[in-house]
């Protein structure tokens, strides 16, 4: 969003500017028929949790028609929803009562591929001349029969597979059986705007775009060169290239801003790009940028890095200045393809400490914040062995990609319960982990000490303080260990006072040791700041 002209107070700004979004994996959240797969009943069941800890909307992960080669991100048909995820009646109801506890929907578009199996995939590698037939990427092999181009796969491979129908390649920037749009082709533009009008139709009030700098490519298909070292291990040909030519297109910013046309005729309809990759911060602020393109972006700042600090954090939020023209961030820390948190950034005799510090942080940012489920109950990356796996990626590099099942277990609802309380069926699809089942949703509830507590009181906090939600965020200082920084809107100032290492730090010289406390974790307190010591502070103006 851009502000030429700063607005005066929250009521001049959108429902979305500055929410809490609870993401729900629908597959691990809850099971209503006991088949040991989580589905949309299960969530509408579920929704007074995430009402209760004061998120401002929830983001629904896939859960429309899919073989789930790739766990609903292959879509076989965008207008209805997969049977192991229930109906689209299912799906009314769950935005029905969503709505009714004043909690906004948000869902996945995937607009980059579709599964191989949709309908318009089917028809397209048939002949060279149907109606579909430039609906999808297809190429000629160089004259010695070899691919198009040296574009490689992100799951690893070449992103060419051969179709003997069409006696061509097709293009696949993840899974062979996730082929790739043409959105160059109008027709393909139309229908997939048709889709998301089919969504606002059912009263969803928002969109998060999967992979969208993945939409489109370069039409003369030139090779992408070779990426230098920068000294990380790679464990896949993706990682040897610059990808330039196989995303990225400039044509995807025209896309954008009639996607934000049909939304914005809507209304106050909330649209967030999911944008990795060597150029993600360019592209985020392309893509965000003016009124007529999407409302936010996330990256990968904060998912994949191994660890944490206050420099990193300063940086990252830099970044995204609160100035005209740049657009409004949004940010997680943990997601269902990223290692969770606390696995990443403590270790484990710290980590009940480390996770309400990292609460504090996250409430404490400028931007959206995006709460991944279980985030608010401290769950741990599961080790899953590797007859257990379900992630074609971990599959696929065994054992040198972290499989991202370790972060989609079900969530625990009852600590007693053998299956949790996710199902009453004989086993889940993923273990649950001991270690995360002892921190059920009911325990947690029955102890006011809790992270789960903690959280509620932070997210309504974020919700009622207009600086936390709003405001803008000045570094005043960031070390190794410490992070202070000021949050100011409409009146307020709030201080920010994060002591991200495990020893005490001495409280700044130059920064008072007054105000009003609000939130104060691990024995912070004015003047003292032991280990992983968190404030919140109302300054008096």
């Amino acid at each position: 969003m851009t502000q030429h002209t700063p607005p005066s107070s929250a009521q001049d700004l959108p429902w979305w500017h500055g929410a809490a979004i609870y993401q729900i994996y629908p597959r691990s959240f809850a099971d209503s028929n006991g088949d040991g797969v989580g589905d949309l009943a299960g969530i509408t069941a579920r929704l007074e949790h995430v009402a209760r800890l004061g998120a401002d909307a929830i983001w629904i992960s896939p859960f429309f028609k899919s073989p789930m080669r790739d766990f609903g991100y292959d879509v076989s048909d965008y207008c209805d929803v997969d049977p192991v995820f229930g109906t689209l009646d299912d799906f009314d109801a769950l935005v029905a009562r969503a709505h009714e506890l004043g909690l906004k929907v948000t869902i996945d578009q995937v607009y980059a591929h579709t599964s191989y199996l949709h309908p318009w995939f089917v028809e397209s590698r048939q002949s060279r001349d149907n109606p579909h037939a430039d609906w999808y990427v297809w190429a000629d092999p160089k004259p010695d029969g070899s691919p198009p181009s040296n574009w490689q796969s992100v799951f690893g491979g070449p992103a060419w597979r051969w179709d003997a129908r069409r006696c061509q390649y097709y293009l696949h920037n993840f899974l062979a059986e996730q082929p790739q749009i043409n959105a160059h082709n109008p027709a393909v533009q139309e229908a997939l705007l048709g889709v998301m009008k089919f969504w606002l139709d059912r009263g969803v009030d928002g969109f998060r775009i999967d992979a969208l700098n993945f939409l489109m490519h370069d039409p003369t298909l030139r090779d992408n060169p070779p990426a230098p070292d920068d000294g990380r291990r790679r464990t896949r040909p993706f990682d040897y290239q610059l990808k330039i030519y196989n995303q990225s297109h400039p044509g995807i910013i025209t896309f954008i801003e009639r996607l934000r046309s049909l939304c914005n005729s809507y209304g106050a309809v909330f649209t967030v790009a999911e944008v990795g990759g060597d150029l993600a911060e360019t592209e985020m602020k392309e893509y965000t940028a003016g009124a007529a393109r999407l409302n936010s972006a996330y990256g990968f700042d904060f998912l994949y890095a191994p660890q944490i600090t206050p420099v990193m954090v300063r940086d990252v939020l830099a970044k995204w200045p609160d100035e005209p023209g740049i657009g409004w961030p949004s940010w997680a820390f943990e997601n269902h393809d990223a290692p969770r948190a606390l696995s990443r950034w403590a270790t484990p005799e710290a980590r009940d400490a480390y996770a309400r510090m990292k609460a504090v942080l996250f409430a404490a940012l400028r931007g959206n914040i995006i709460v991944y489920q279980g985030e608010e109950l401290g769950l741990t990356q599961v080790d899953i062995p590797f007859e257990q796996l379900q992630d074609p990626e971990a599959i696929a590099n065994w054992p040198l990609t972290l499989s991202r099942d370790g972060a989609r277990t079900p969530l625990p609802w009852q600590a007693q319960s053998a299956m949790g309380g996710f199902t009453a069926g004989p086993a889940p699809w993923l273990p649950l982990g001991e270690e995360n089942l002892a921190r059920a949703v009911d325990r947690q509830e029955a102890d006011p000490a809790s992270l789960l507590a903690l959280t509620t009181r932070l997210l309504h906090l974020r919700r009622q303080s207009p600086a936390l939600r709003h405001g803008s965020f000045a570094v005043l200082h960031a070390d190794a260990s410490l992070l202070v920084a000021r949050r100011q809107f409409a009146g307020q100032s709030l201080l920010v006072v994060i002591n991200m290492g495990n020893q005490p730090v001495a409280w700044p010289q130059d920064l008072a040791q007054d105000g009003t406390v609000l939130v104060a974790e691990n024995d912070a307190s004015l003047g003292y700041l032991p280990g992983f010591a968190a404030l919140i502070i109302e300054e008096r103006i």
